[in-house]
């Protein structure tokens, strides 16, 4: 169920409708998909019902269809102002494009160099052929970076220099080089969070490095425990900011209690 739903949901991010994708279904398993997907859709309509998808797709085929109800919104929304363009998908594209037609006034904030959402419908060629849309476009190239040393920044150029089809630009930063960047290829989760408490570790044994002093960042919330159970073993005191650790938690709790 979850895979067909996905790929309901790439369709319609993609403005396919039911019968379009019994059109293009060229193998079994994709004609399954596109008949649940007009048993769905059916089912929603028989329901009054919308899903997610259909917010975006619904209002570009009303705008579509219905050239004075476009109007009205574009009289209505002056101006547009879309962030994280790069990750946008094919119908809030369209969306954009649409609602400024008439005036020209839209801003478009993004980098292609960091769309990472195409598994989940986001097209990069949205951003890339931003500037083919309209008549007269100004486009501000924000090169210069705040928060990291130009070593970082170097290697970060050196990665997304091999994108292809790219907007040409180079990062830069006055603070100075600082220090090498260090990569460690870990096994698993835990051999991560060992690497990550062993390093704090030598930093407060070695360098005298204060507890307070370092910080540890993961990605998702799911990242904590490992990381907790890692600096409990290693006796390294700490804090969990902006949540509660994962061994105060009600629910483990209750289970460790039990």
């Amino acid at each position: 169920p979850r895979g067909v739903h996905g790929q309901i949901s790439i369709w319609k991010n993609e403005l396919v409708t039911p019968a379009q994708a019994l059109v293009k279904a060229d193998n079994p398993f994709t004609r399954k998909h596109a008949e649940v997907y007009v048993d769905y859709q059916a089912r929603l309509a028989k329901a009054g019902a919308m899903d997610f998808d259909d917010l975006l797709m619904k209002t570009v085929q009303l705008f579509r269809e219905h050239p004075d109800v476009l109007a009205h919104y574009q009289q209505r929304f002056q101006h547009v102002l879309v962030d994280e363009y790069q990750d946008t998908n094919m119908a809030q594209n369209e969306l954009a494009l649409s609602l400024a037609a008439e005036s020209g006034q839209v801003t478009i904030v993004g980098d292609g160099d960091q769309s990472v959402y195409g598994w989940r419908g986001a097209d990069v060629r949205n951003i890339l052929q931003f500037e083919e849309a309209f008549d007269d476009v100004t486009t501000i190239v924000l090169d210069q970076n705040y928060r990291s040393t130009q070593t970082i920044l170097d290697a970060a150029n050196a990665v997304i220099r091999n994108n292809p089809d790219r907007k040409e630009k180079h990062l830069w930063s006055d603070k100075g080089g600082g220090d090498r960047i260090m990569r460690y290829h870990a096994e698993d989760e835990g051999d991560e969070a060992t690497f990550v408490a062993r390093s704090m570790q030598n930093l407060q044994r070695d360098a005298h490095v204060m507890w307070k002093e370092m910080a540890a960042f993961y990605r998702t919330n799911a990242q904590s425990r490992v990381l907790e159970e890692s600096f409990m073993r290693f006796g390294i005191p700490y804090k969990v900011v902006g949540g509660t650790r994962f061994y105060d938690r009600r629910e483990v709790k209750d289970i460790l209690a039990y």
